[in-house]
């Protein structure tokens, strides 16, 4: 069983709902990552979704944008990430951590390459936000002959018949957009998401994780309370953007943010 599954199934034994927490590698530098993903784990984050940086990421706002500038001014590549995801892993061998992306930067390495690779950095899945699952069959099964997930959106604006497609193509958890527009959207409608995710249902047994609008403790439990997972992700590299200047403090006021948010969604 992979790490995401072991995760998913541990929490529902306990009757308790993943907190998904994304950051960007390489944000504000490549030096405060990898603690930074410690102090989330440790403030309860169940799996980590990472961002790889990208010059042109087109499905993020404002916010996630300058986080890959600031960390591509470091020159974070590819594989500066999975070297960070390996140091993580000499000493949590437990935490799933999902790449999450644009496929540029795979290909150039090459998908056979990436896959082994990712592999033995200790990847567990990757979100590719700009590959459609229509065109990714040599990709998923190059990913799943080296045991990584290959995790897929579906939108509000989703029509069924794909939701179908998409349930069949993925694995490890499905990646649900709660808001029409791109990442740092505001506005959250729950019970409009509790409506999709049971269409959703019909054609899956996956963990559906929620993302986009979600933005502090009471939001963070009200998604928990229609979905296996709560992914949080412009709030976070807002904190850190406030921080650049003060990088010692990145790691526990991120991790504060965690806490209230898991203390809450498990009272």
């Amino acid at each position: 069983m992979s790490r995401i599954s072991s995760s998913f199934t541990k929490l529902k034994t306990e009757g308790r709902k993943a907190l998904i927490p994304y950051v960007t590698a390489g944000d504000p530098a490549p030096g405060v990552t990898v603690g930074l993903l410690h102090a989330m784990v440790e403030a309860g984050a169940d799996v980590i979704e990472l961002g790889v940086p990208f010059s042109d990421p087109m499905a993020d706002g404002p916010v996630i944008q300058l986080a890959c500038e600031r960390a591509l001014m470091h020159n974070t590549r590819l594989t500066d990430v999975l070297e960070m995801v390996a140091e993580f892993r000499q000493k949590d061998d437990v935490t799933p951590i999902v790449l999450m992306g644009y496929l540029n930067p795979i290909e150039i390495l090459g998908y056979e390459r990436f896959a082994q690779e990712a592999q033995k950095a200790g990847v567990d899945g990757v979100l590719t936000v700009d590959l459609p699952p229509e065109e990714s069959q040599e990709f998923n099964q190059i990913m799943r002959e080296h045991d990584i997930d290959t995790i897929y959106l579906l939108a509000p604006t989703t029509e069924e018949s794909r939701v179908k497609y998409v349930c069949e193509n993925g694995s490890g958890y499905l990646y649900y957009v709660s808001v029409k527009g791109v990442t740092g959207s505001a506005s959250l409608d729950v019970q409009s998401v509790a409506n999709k995710l049971e269409v959703v249902r019909k054609y899956t047994d996956l963990p559906l994780g929620v993302g986009f609008g979600i933005k502090d403790a009471e939001s963070a439990t009200s998604v928990s309370k229609v979905a296996e997972g709560v992914i949080v992700g412009s709030v976070l590299v807002n904190k850190i953007a406030e921080l650049v200047k003060d990088q010692d403090n990145i790691a526990p006021e991120v991790a504060a943010i965690i806490n209230d948010m898991r203390t809450a969604m498990d009272s």
